[in-house]
């Protein structure tokens, strides 16, 4: 039989009709109410290829580099020519048909989703690679079949498939056809808190169809609802400015505004509550473990969608969090710094001053160096520890250490001088302190790892939390952090990894290497987020750091480099350069990673973002379909936001690193003057509530990917003033999570009071 029905299938059935489907199936047969439909089977699939003989072609395809653009996409080009090209054989597609006219009297709107047998393997995940279609009806229905069965070969699914080791052949897809419900509203529920595992429901509703709160794309409401008596604790209730529905005429799913007297209404009232955590606790229930379900609300029934496990945050992990296992102050301390990247790490000090030194660092070794450099990132993923003599907390060395999650002290002025090559020394990343000797081994400490799954966890609060990220070693460990995307994705550091400028490139006719290596970096990124947002800041970085690669001879001599040639204005000074970046950004369009936004770094006024979105559509990027948006790090880009907003932009991202030393005339990175650059400071604060206050009349998101984005008393101000979203280093993900929640119950119920 090519098809089968939901009822009639379960847990046991992964093989036969793919993850969605298994677990259509078990809550079908669980009694729960979910709506009808049937599953094309994943040995259908299997069949078509080989009795059409076109298995081996289609596998011999995959045989590429990946990393290859242009092979990537011939290979998926081929794919889907021999796939649709394909007839269906007349019996599948009868079965298929005659299954469809059961559904609604055979006019039904029907969802069709892939469904793939290897969605969730201990070493790969591949859900989220296939392709869905909604509002689909008899018309379309095969076509729609053998698209699915397609997008087992996007390119995303090649590349990432060749990139993990996992033969093709071993992949099979079935395609589940499943009756749309036409939510009125709609949603997903936790049946614990997924970050502590507290006996709550929690529940997130929109208006319209769920597409748009799964993918993130509105703000939805959240209700916390206590597990032992059934009370609604908190309630958020989102300004909710979009929805996803059906279009009555054409059968499409459209976005449109909500309209103003739902806006600001409450989604969901009481019975509707009571009734989702009833299904949710029946949910849980029958899998025996807490489930992150969809759901959505039709003609006053509520149905479940789909349904998956969480997992929460352990005991032993809070306590580690929260523990008091910090260095001692001794005699034996002979240096102090800042505390950079937190942890507590032993090991043999490695004194490098030249590149060549790297070779000598092993695992578990203590770097010690002046300053560190994109060169040294492989050395600084086997170290066991990180001291500087310069540097702040925004440094090279404090950024990629948090996101390694390696302890750091910077700063020290001296510890290259003070310390000798080989000296046993311990590092506290937290107090900043290095003192002499070893460190008991149950005493080490490195930072506490997130227990997060990597399946994406669905954001808690009205304001979202996403995460920092410079490297794309560092991907896989910010993605664990259940954050809602990331904020800041820095090219430069990729950038000054490749050992030449951007300028030598051209000079070597190199274009297109350059533009491939920006490509593979962002990717990887890109991917362990996929379908989370990824925010990719243009390149950014000073002459003095380009000084340092091939070509960098040519480089400006600048009295000081943060206030010069850098940022928007290098780009649209060198367009070529520029271009060679959008160009990357448009590839990765078609790759099929329509979570990529971009951000134009160091604009001052409107004239800059007009210019660059100029570029953008050049380069074939649509600034209307795109999410693209500007940093705010100067007073000018501050005070002129309003205009900014008038020229297109989607979001402004404050960068407080500069902005405080801009406003406050403070080298960020010059630890003499480290005790007054304060980015709490009133006329940093000003500008920050300013900026918001006119981007929400704008209808303008904010948010903020600066340092301080994760000290807690700027979340309490950014939470108060109304910022869309806030972006921490790696570290700090959770407690910032978790003071954005503290801070939102705070306000509603001072609005109650």
């Amino acid at each position: 039989m090519a098809v089968v029905w939901l009822d009639d299938v379960g847990a046991g059935d992964l093989e036969l009709v793919g993850g969605k489907g298994a677990s259509l199936g078990e809550l079908t047969t669980a009694g729960l109410p979910v709506p009808p439909g049937f599953v094309v089977t994943a040995n259908t699939y299997r069949s078509f290829i080989e009795a059409a003989e076109i298995d081996e072609e289609l596998f011999a395809a995959m045989d590429i580099d990946h990393e290859d653009s242009a092979a990537l996409k011939q290979a998926h080009e081929t794919a889907r020519d021999l796939i649709m090209n394909t007839p269906m054989p007349e019996t599948v597609r009868s079965e298929i048909l005659e299954s469809y006219r059961q559904i609604g009297d055979g006019d039904a709107f029907v969802a069709v989703r892939s469904s793939a047998t290897a969605e969730d393997l201990p070493d790969a995940s591949f859900a989220g690679q296939q392709d869905t279609y909604l509002n689909v009806t008899e018309e379309d229905l095969l076509d729609r079949v053998k698209a699915c069965w397609a997008s087992l070969f996007s390119e995303r699914a090649i590349y990432y498939r060749n990139r993990k080791g996992f033969p093709h052949d071993k992949v099979d897809i079935a395609v589940v056809v499943q009756q749309m419900v036409d939510a009125e509203k709609s949603g997903v529920m936790f049946t614990r808190h997924p970050s502590t595992g507290e006996e709550q429901v929690i529940i997130e509703a929109a208006w319209g169809l769920g597409e748009a709160v799964v993918s993130g794309t509105v703000s939805p409401d959240n209700y916390v609802v206590n597990r032992s008596n059934g009370e609604v604790e908190t309630a958020t209730i989102a300004d909710k400015k979009t929805m996803c529905i059906r279009d009555g005429d054409s059968g499409q799913t459209v976005d449109m505004e909500v309209p103003n007297e739902k806006r600001h209404a409450r989604v969901l009232d009481d019975d509707e509550i009571d009734r989702l955590v009833e299904l949710g606790e029946l949910v849980e229930d029958h899998y025996e473990t807490p489930q992150d379900v969809e759901w959505a609300v039709y003609d006053g029934e509520v149905y479940m969608l789909q349904s998956r496990p969480i997992t929460t945050i352990s005991e032993d992990d809070m306590k580690a969090k929260n523990g008091e296992t910090k260095a001692s102050a001794s005699d034996d301390m002979l240096l102090r710094g800042l505390g950079a990247s937190p942890g507590i790490a032993s090991g043999r000090a490695r004194i490098v001053t030249k590149l060549d030194h790297l070779d000598q660092v092993a695992d578990g070794d203590i770097i010690v160096t002046k300053m560190t450099m994109p060169d040294m990132v492989p050395a600084m993923k086997r170290a066991a520890g990180i001291v500087t003599d310069e540097g702040g907390m925004t440094s090279h060395a404090a950024i990629v250490s948090r996101e390694l999650g390696v302890p750091a002290v910077v700063g020290t002025s001296e510890a290259t001088s003070t310390i000798e090559d080989g000296d046993i020394i311990t590092i506290d990343g937290d107090k900043g302190t290095i003192r002499e000797g070893e460190e008991p081994e149950e005493k080490q400490r490195q930072p506490v790892e997130d227990a997060r799954p990597k399946t994406p966890v669905k954001p808690m609060t009205a304001t979202e939390v996403k995460v920092n990220v410079s490297i794309p070693e560092a991907a896989e460990r910010a993605a664990a952090t259940g954050a809602d995307g990331v904020g800041l994705l820095r090219i430069e550091h990729m950038v000054l990894t490749l050992g030449k400028t951007p300028e030598r490139y051209i000079e070597d006719n190199s274009e297109q290497e350059f533009v491939d290596e920006i490509i593979s970096g962002v990717r990887e990124v890109a991917e362990e987020f996929y379908p989370r947002p990824v925010r990719v800041r243009t390149l950014d970085a000073p002459t003095d750091e380009f000084r340092q690669l091939q070509g960098g001879e040519n480089e400006p001599r600048e009295h000081n480099p943060m206030l010069g040639y850098r940022g928007i204005r290098r780009g649209l000074d060198n367009p070529h350069i520029f271009k060679l970046e959008l160009a990357a950004f448009r590839r990765l369009y078609e790759l099929g990673y329509d979570n990529l936004e971009i951000m134009f770094p160091l604009v001052n006024d409107a004239e800059d973002v007009l210019r660059a979105k100029q570029y953008m559509v050049e380069a074939g990027i649509d600034p209307d379909k795109r999410e693209w948006g500007v940093m705010i790090e100067t007073p000018a880009a501050a005070l002129s936001v309003g205009d900014m907003a008038n020229a297109g932009i989607k979001f402004a991202s404050f960068g407080t690193n500069d902005l405080t030393q801009y406003t406050l005339a403070v080298d960020r990175n010059n630890e003499h003057v480290a005790g007054i650059y304060d980015e709490l400071h009133p006329a940093v604060l000003s500008l920050i509530g300013d900026t918001i206050e006119t981007c929400r009349e704008k209808g303008v998101k904010t948010s903020i990917c600066g340092q301080a984005g994760s000290k807690p008393k700027m979340v309490q101000f950014l939470v108060d003033k109304g910022v869309s979203s806030i972006s921490a280093n790696i570290d700090a993900v959770r407690d910032v999570q978790h003071e954005v929640k503290r801070v939102e119950q705070r306000l509603i119920l001072d609005s109650v009071r």
